[in-house]
């Protein structure tokens, strides 16, 4: 699939998702917050650990986020976040592409030890749990999946579907209607076995990002 296409399609969802979500917001007022973060992350820090390949990640999102309920200084909020990972892969025990590899793999373990640049587009849907511990600082945590087009093969996965889970920590700081936020957290990239192979990457990742309320 061309990146053209790709690109476009997280667009047009960020687009519909925002569209949508604003009609409602002009029911609801203040449920709803937009926004925008970057982030950075990379296999190799705790608590992953694998000598058999480097993964190194930079992201952005663009959020929607939504309240869902609210009581005291505990709430639960939606989040969608169209997102775009830029990542690079190489191979380093070549050993992992085996001989049932196929006839090729000698050559595929040349080819898959190369250092890659890599585009991956997804969709995240998760959920946010917020605690409030005063009116300006909160902390969270969010847990989201959603799936993901891939635009390169590697020994660990195949180009196209797959799905991306993340788990994340975070904190808020509120300035009148903006909100400045950073979180800590995993990711976890597979496709479910849809097609092969299928090991995936995993990734620790740190970001920084703001919200309006609108």
């Amino acid at each position: 699939m061309p990146l053209k296409f790709t690109y476009l399609g997280c667009i047009i969802l960020f687009f519909i998702s925002f569209t949508t979500m604003k009609g409602f917001a002009q029911e609801k007022n203040k449920k709803f917050k937009y926004g925008f973060n970057y982030g950075m992350g990379e296999q190799g820090v705790f608590p992953f650990h694998s000598k058999d390949y480097t993964y190194e990640v930079q992201f952005y999102k663009l959020q929607v986020n939504y309240l869902i309920k609210q009581k005291n200084k505990h709430s639960v909020e939606l989040n969608i976040e169209p997102s775009i990972y830029i990542a690079k892969h190489q191979l380093l025990n070549e050993q992992f592409v085996r001989p049932d590899y196929g006839e090729n793999y000698l050559e595929a373990r040349e080819q898959f030890t190369q250092l890659k640049t890599m585009k991956e587009y997804s969709l995240g849907i998760g959920i946010i749990y917020r605690y409030q511990l005063n009116q300006k600082l909160s902390t969270y945590i969010i847990g989201s999946v959603g799936p993901m087009i891939t635009d390169t093969e590697t020994e660990r996965m195949a180009k196209g579907f797959a799905f991306s889970d993340v788990f994340s920590i975070g904190f808020s700081h509120s300035i009148s209607s903006i909100i400045f936020d950073i979180r800590y957290g995993v990711r976890h990239v597979s496709n479910l076995n849809f097609s092969l192979p299928n090991s995936g990457y995993n990734s620790t990742n740190i970001e920084v990002g703001f919200l309006i309320e609108l």
